[in-house]
């Protein structure tokens, strides 16, 4: 059994895995609440709100399977995140490692997420892989957007990644801009399912074959600019259409990219994961693409799109070149951590 723990952010989460890759149990503490008055993450409340919850979250995994019986080794998140919320996961997950007298092993937040859609496949021994591999995976959510190849040892190499704002960012902020409450991605979906999408065209970026990249920040200004030429009647009016109409043109940008960098070479699987890979539109016009494209999809579950444990302790199993050693104790966070960094070439770069 693996126990998995995720803090990178403003989720506590615990999971416990079989060495086949199923989730026997999984436990988190969402702080939405607790940051939402203040429009956004507040580092400090987060850490405290590691602290309190934690343990009760191990506790109800003890009651659950009687842990620490059975437990083969931990993983844990070490970065990116914010450094403080990184800090708490792994002295937590050391201090077990070290009382349990099981290994503990560092992984990728973003890696964690990059292998999610895999997860829906079932035991990891019944996966085989050259039937997805080379395969396109999209991680949009609420701190990067992310085209990314997982060639067939499983190695990642950035494809395309925004320049300014992150895609879930973007949706955010443009719920703001509307009058919608942190975080408002979500709420802004739940509106635009009754405007209609076409009324207001929005900016899309879209990039050049030779410099792939996306880029949201324009497209809030342009929001900005619309809403301040409206008066309140129109702005309630039009409400459900501002709303439809933005979601589309960021939703579009993510298409047309996918589209254009499935053609450049013959992938086998495509992948959706991140938070906003929750968005039923998005699933939607990606599995259309796919289907046009003869791909298999697959998109993450949407219990498992947000910040999980089981995404870390799953990345144990199935990218273990991507994994961080505990040796010596020497585990330690790095909240700037890029998806296609491995231990070895910083090992390299520090020598």
């Amino acid at each position: 059994m693996i126990l998995g723990l995720e803090s990178s952010c403003d989720e506590s989460a615990v999971s416990l895995l079989n060495l086949e890759g199923e989730v026997k149990g999984e436990w988190v503490h969402s702080q939405i609440t607790k940051h939402a008055e203040y429009g956004g993450v507040v580092p400090d409340l987060a850490v405290g709100e590691h602290l309190e919850n934690f343990f009760p979250l191990l506790e109800f995994a003890q009651e659950k399977l009687s842990i620490p019986k059975g437990i083969d080794s931990i993983a844990v998140t070490c970065g990116p995140g914010l450094v403080g919320c990184l800090g708490i996961g792994i002295s937590i997950a050391k201090t077990l490692s070290l009382r349990w007298g099981v290994p503990l092993h560092g992984v990728n937040h973003l890696r964690g997420h990059a292998f999610s859609p895999f997860m829906a496949l079932g035991a990891t021994s019944s996966i085989d892989w050259s039937m997805y591999l080379p395969h396109l995976g999209l991680l949009a959510s609420g701190g990067n957007t992310l085209l990314f190849k997982i060639d067939e040892n499983r190695q990642i190499e950035v494809i395309a990644r925004t320049v300014d704002d992150a895609v879930g960012e973007a949706l955010d902020k443009g719920a703001k801009l509307l009058g919608i409450a942190y975080p408002g991605a979500a709420e802004l979906e739940k509106y635009a399912v009754g405007g209609d999408e076409e009324v207001y065209r929005f900016p899309r970026s879209i990039a050049d074959k030779n410099d792939l990249r996306f880029s949201f920040s324009g497209l809030k200004t342009s929001l900005l600019y619309t809403l301040q030429k409206m008066n309140k009647e129109e702005l309630d009016c039009r409400f459900e259409d501002l709303c439809a109409s933005y979601q589309k043109a960021a939703i579009d940008q993510l298409v047309k990219m996918t589209e254009q960098v499935l053609s450049f070479e013959n992938y086998k699987s495509f992948g959706l994961s991140g938070g906003v890979a929750n968005n039923q539109k998005l699933r939607g016009e990606m599995k259309e693409v796919c289907e046009r494209k003869g791909l298999p999809f697959l998109p993450t579950a949407k219990k498992h799109t947000g910040d999980n444990a089981s995404m870390i302790a799953y990345c144990t199993l199935v990218d273990q070149k991507g994994l961080w050693s505990n040796s010596n104790q020497r585990l330690s966070f790095n909240p700037s951590l890029k998806i296609s960094d491995l231990e070895k070439d910083s090992l390299k770069f520090t020598k």
